[in-house]
């Protein structure tokens, strides 16, 4: 008897403001994995049968809503937006940040509440921090938890 195909990894970026971009590019690579750059504006990418650049029309939640339709339980996000990143934990999704903090069932409540936290002391005028500079530690952070994600993909 025949085992059933597992289905491809992809990976699915949240490009307009990705940092990591070249990093995810070099691991696809390394595991011909098909990556898709999704942005609401051109984006330059590298020629790669394994890289696609998909550009959506302009709008709020355009970028994010084409990759939450998409994303799955074999694939894996790359995303600051954290709401993004809930939708994506819920269809199954492995998720990770561009600093290599991984989103999951456990944590998505909090950094959403976090976030939700944050907007309204905004909106009430209190003056808040972005988040700092990608330091290399982040960078590395971030290499290990999408190799990991990749390696616990392809065992299952």
């Amino acid at each position: 008897m025949e085992e059933p195909e597992k289905p491809a990894i992809r990976i699915f970026v949240d490009a307009d403001a990705c940092p990591v971009k070249p990093e995810v590019y070099r691991v696809a690579e390394r595991y011909g994995l098909k990556v898709y750059v999704v942005a609401n504006a051109f984006m330059a990418v590298p020629r790669s049968d394994l890289i696609k650049r998909v550009i959506v029309r302009e709008g709020p939640d355009i970028a994010d809503d084409w990759i939450a339709e998409r994303a799955g339980s074999s694939d894996i996000v790359i995303t600051a937006d954290i709401p993004l990143a809930g939708r994506c934990v819920r269809n199954g999704a492995t998720v990770i940040g561009p600093t290599g903090k991984p989103f999951s069932e456990d944590s998505i409540g909090m950094a959403l509440a976090t976030r939700n936290l944050l907007t309204d002391l905004r909106s009430a005028g209190a003056t808040t921090r972005g988040p700092p500079p990608l330091s290399r530690q982040d960078i590395s952070r971030f290499l290990s938890a999408l190799d990991l994600a990749v390696t616990r993909l392809k065992r299952k």
